[in-house]
């Protein structure tokens, strides 16, 4: 079958092939029996190569924008839908759906906080409504794609991440989800190379705002952040709803850290204006138990790990460290990796920062990567690594015991690795 990205190709793709299909796949390896597979390109990969291997493991059918394929086994030709660019028409299909669905879905963008935001209000809407989340960290041009289609028939409510490094992204995002209501967890200094400055950066976010205010959307906004009650005005069509973070006072929870409590209020906000009881949203969000290395207090038999190792850039490094300067402990360690995708900005956030931790009276700093060695030089108070490997066996051959310990780095520095030496 061939196929272009009209309306018309897409809702017969989704009529004909989607609505026999089990769900949608785009890794050969990893074949669900009866689904649907996208051949999609990488800079490394072309999943056409393997598009009739998925046929062959149980693929309904597979979607390719090559003619490879069929022309090795002409036999699955009636299983090929051949289109002009999977990736576009994953993209395409998954708005069909979103708007079969019909449902009202909430965006999620921010620097920092957008996940454990996203679990947070998934879990309270939860309360009332059949709720689909982004799960773990599809939130990009894929992700968010497969996200949507893999919300079934008896979904009420979607909660939808979406991640950016640079502007335009989360433009494109939000015309795939189409989402009714948004929350920009704040504007941080993250994926400072792609925005091209901190500029760009609430330019990239507040595409959300943009799509809000041009189809009637609605956004929740914190009075506390200034600079996102001004994004908010600036944008005169868009429906807001201002709260305060003081409605997250006095509501336990199992997050690290004071930088939560805005993600908390969120949450609170969002349960409040879908009319959910507040002993259910305080229920929602007390039973709520991080278990991604993302703002976790872990009690281990040597020390307490503060573990917040999944990302990092210099907002929410900041946020963390402070957060260690307010920990009563008497003995302190922070164990730092390198911050990446900071571009000619890297140097002096490195440095900003490493400041920042040799601020917290006797805390010990170990410091991993390039980045913070540069940062270091000749600073004879930190130790530095260049690997986390190299750190590890450090830690081997010196065990850590009686300490509060921080562990905060980008994802690819994999400090994960050091926690159960810790």
């Amino acid at each position: 079958m061939d196929i272009t990205i009209s309306e018309t190709d897409i809702k017969r793709l989704y009529d004909h092939c989607f609505a026999e299909c089990t769900g949608v796949a785009t890794d050969s390896r990893n074949i669900p029996a009866g689904s649907l597979f996208f051949a999609l390109r990488g800079a490394s990969f072309d999943g056409n190569r393997f598009a009739c291997d998925a046929l062959e493991k149980g693929a309904a059918y597979a979607v390719v924008d090559s003619d490879v394929p069929a022309a090795q086994r002409p036999d699955l030709a009636d299983r090929l839908i051949r289109t002009e660019d999977t990736l576009a028409t994953l993209q395409a299909l998954a708005r069909h759906h979103r708007r079969e669905l019909g449902i009202p879905v909430i965006g999620i963008v921010g620097s920092n906080g957008k996940t454990t935001t996203k679990e947070l209000v998934s879990r309270v809407l939860a309360e009332k409504f059949e709720v689909y989340a982004t799960h773990g960290n599809l939130n990009n041009h894929i992700g968010v794609p497969l996200t949507l289609l893999a919300m079934a028939r008896d979904t009420e409510f979607g909660v939808v991440e979406m991640g950016a490094s640079a502007c335009g992204e989360i433009a494109l995002l939000a015309s795939i989800a189409e989402p009714n209501y948004g929350i920009i967890t704040n504007i941080g200094r993250s994926h400072l190379e792609g925005f091209g400055g901190p500029e760009g950066i609430r330019r990239g976010k507040g595409e959300l705002f943009d799509f809000l205010n041009a189809n009637g959307g609605t956004a929740f906004v914190p009075l506390e952040d200034a600079t996102l009650v001004e994004m908010a005005s600036e944008r005169s069509d868009m429906a807001v709803e201002y709260y305060t973070r003081a409605i997250a006072d006095g509501i336990e929870s199992h997050l690290e850290g004071e930088y939560n409590h805005a993600n908390i209020a969120a949450a609170v906000e969002v349960g409040t204006y879908f009319d959910i009881a507040p002993e259910r949203i305080t229920h929602a969000i007390g039973s709520y138990i991080p278990d991604n290395n993302r703002s976790q207090r872990i009690e281990s038999s040597r020390n307490t790990v503060i573990a917040d190792c999944y990302n990092a850039n210099p907002s929410s490094m900041a946020a963390a460290i402070d957060n260690m300067r307010k920990e009563t402990a008497a003995r302190k360690l922070l164990i730092l990796g390198d911050m990446l995708e900071l571009g000619e900005w890297s140097r002096d956030e490195h440095r900003r920062i490493l400041q920042s931790a040799l601020d917290i009276p006797d805390a010990g700093i170990l410091l991993v990567g390039p980045r913070f060695a540069e940062a270091a030089e000749g600073n004879g108070m930190v130790k530095c690594f260049a690997t986390t490997a190299e750190l590890i066996e450090y830690l081997k051959a010196n065990p850590i015991e009686g300490y509060t310990v921080l562990v905060k780095g980008s994802h690819s520095m994999a400090l994960e690795k050091t926690l159960e030496y810790l």
